[in-house]
Order: structure tokens, then C-alpha cells, then sequence
């Protein structure tokens, strides 16, 4: 590997890195902020920030490239299902479940995004990614009997809820990974952005009244939320997706739960309970097995005989 290839394998680690890092701190200040806002006035508000401070860097970037009208349309799906639709739904689960129990219900969209990549982006269907599915999904059912708890509504509808969000997580990758091939990272991520505020325009008039009687905290949390967790992490994001397979990065997510419980424990005082904790565990081992690629061959000897000329190397 060349130290060029290197280095680019460097800047995409770290870029994956923060957006790890970033959206497991997102689960942890949308159950704290949540409850001030409401779920699509928190929404509006995140991705307003979100998309200011991105349009900015974009204009001062100066690199805008015009879409094609395929384009405008798969960045008009995944602004309005990953960051409209997900972040609303996120948002309302976060005000039934705690923070590291939605990150690891959440976090089946892994499993969701290599499945869909290997129907819609022609990245196969190996082995291990289809006993990995079923082994995430044994575990995300277990997530789910632990929220029902006594046959709790409103615990089961936060379930649904996380699901919801990775569904729609997994149809924002599919619509975002053609249009990298051409389009800026960043602008991807301004325009989906933007477009996911323009969504969420109906709430309005309930992000007005929040501001009004929002404390201080609340508010600079909305704006942490729109500069860290949307604009510069969706933007590492899009860096790193434009650079590699969307399942292979999807894989890197099954970080965020656990940071999100580690987060969570202390700062909000949340432990998930035992049986979500077991049913995370299953889904992050289906997530990993879902993605594992199995054991390198050596590499072939280099010296042929002579005698013999060498036999063209054939794939299984």
C-alpha cells in the first residue's frame, strides 16, 4: 500500500471515528432536551442549525457542483427520510425509551443498509451477512420484549419508533451513495440537510413557542445537536461513504450503542435494562458477523518454475 493510500485510509478511520463518536452523544442530548421541544419542533430546530452552518462552508467553499435531475431526486429522498422522517421519529422514541436502548434498537439499520446494498448496490449477499441478519434480528426482538415491560403501549410504540428511524436511515444511504460519485460530500450533506428542514416546516410555529420558554441549556443542546451531530458528523459521513462500501461503513456504527450507554450512565444517570442489554449484544455480534468478510489467503508464492507456466488464478 502506498503511503498516499495510507494517508486516505487515515482521513476516512478519523472521519468515521467522529461520526461514531458524534451520534452516540446525539442519543444522550436528544433524551435531555427532548421533553423542552417536543419531537418535530427539535427536529426543526437541529437541522436549521445544521443546514446554516453547512450552506456557510459551502458558500465559502466556493465548489458547488449543479446536480442533474436524478440527482435532485435522490437527494430530495434521502434529505426527507434520513434527516426529516428519522430525526422525527427519533426524536419521539427518545420520549419513551433511554438513550442506549433506541442507539441499539437503531443501530439494526446496519444489518438493513448491507441487505439493501446487496440488492440495490450490487455488494453481494455473502454468508455471514445472512446469519448475521438473523441473529440481529433475534436481538433487536429482545430489545423489544425488554421496552414492553408490564405490556407497555407506549414503550412498544418507542420501539417502533427506533425502527422507523433505521428504515428510513437505510433508505437515506441507498439515496446518498449514487450521488457521491459525483457531488462534493459536503454538498450532499447541505442540500439533504436543508431539504429535511423544509420537511419539517410544519412545526414551526412549536419550535417558536419552545424558544420562547427554553432554557438556556435546553437551547444551547438544540444547537450542539445542529453543529455536531448534523453538520459535522453527517458531513464525516458522506466523506467516508464516498470512499467506501455503504455496508462497510454501516458496520463502523455498531460503536454507537455502547458509547451511547457509556455516555448515558452518567451524564443522564439511564442504564438500559438486563434483557436490552443481552438483545444489544446479539444485535452488534449479528452486525459484525453480518460484515465479516473471513480469513485472508496468503498471498501466492511469487517464484513459478520454470518448467511449468503458471495457472491463471481463479475466484471461488
Amino acid at each position: 500500500m502506498t503511503t498516499g493510500a495510507q494517508g486516505a485510509g487515515v482521513r476516512v478511520a478519523v472521519a468515521a471515528g467522529v461520526t461514531v463518536t458524534a451520534w452516540a452523544s446525539a442519543f444522550v442530548a436528544i433524551r435531555a432536551v427532548g421533553p423542552v421541544f417536543g419531537a418535530g419542533p427539535l427536529a426543526l430546530g437541529r437541522l436549521l442549525v445544521g443546514g446554516i452552518a453547512l450552506s456557510l462552508v459551502v458558500l465559502a467553499r466556493r465548489s458547488w457542483v449543479r446536480p442533474t435531475g436524478r440527482e435532485w431526486l435522490l437527494l430530495a429522498v434521502c434529505g426527507v427520510s434520513w434527516f426529516g422522517v428519522y430525526n422525527v421519529a427519533l426524536n419521539a422514541a427518545e420520549s419513551q425509551l433511554d438513550a442506549g436502548t433506541a442507539a441499539m434498537l437503531v443501530n439494526i439499520g446496519p444489518i438493513l443498509i448491507a441487505l439493501s446494498a446487496g440488492a440495490l448496490l450490487g455488494e453481494g449477499f455473502p454468508k455471514p451477512l445472512l446469519a448475521g441478519v438473523g441473529i440481529g434480528f433475534a436481538g433487536a426482538v429482545l430489545i423489544g420484549l425488554s421496552t414492553a415491560g408490564a405490556g407497555s403501549h407506549f414503550d412498544l410504540t418507542g420501539a417502533a419508533l427506533c425502527v422507523l428511524a433505521a428504515a428510513t436511515w437505510t433508505i437515506g444511504v441507498l439515496a446518498q451513495k449514487p450521488v457521491l460519485r459525483r457531488l462534493p460530500a459536503l454538498q450532499v450533506t447541505q442540500i439533504a440537510c436543508v431539504i429535511g428542514a423544509v420537511a419539517c416546516l410544519p412545526w414551526a410555529g412549536g419550535l417558536l413557542d419552545a424558544l420562547g420558554s427554553a432554557p438556556a441549556p435546553a437551547v444551547a443542546g438544540m444547537v450542539y445537536l445542529g453543529l455536531v451531530p448534523t453538520a459535522l458528523a453527517f458531513g464525516t459521513w458522506a466523506y467516508a461513504l464516498s470512499r467506501m462500501d455503504a455496508g462497510r461503513l454501516g458496520i463502523t456504527t455498531y460503536l454507537v450503542p455502547t458509547l451511547t450507554v457509556l455516555m448515558a450512565w452518567p451524564l443522564l444517570g439511564e442504564l438500559p435494562p438486563a434483557l436490552a442489554l443481552l438483545g444489544g449484544a446479539c444485535a452488534l455480534t449479528g452486525v459484525a458477523l453480518s460484515r465479516w468478510r473471513g480469513p485472508r489467503r496468503a498471498p501466492a508464492d511469487p517464484e513459478v518454475p520454470t518448467s511449468a507456466p503458471a495457472a491463471p488464478e481463479t475466484l471461488p
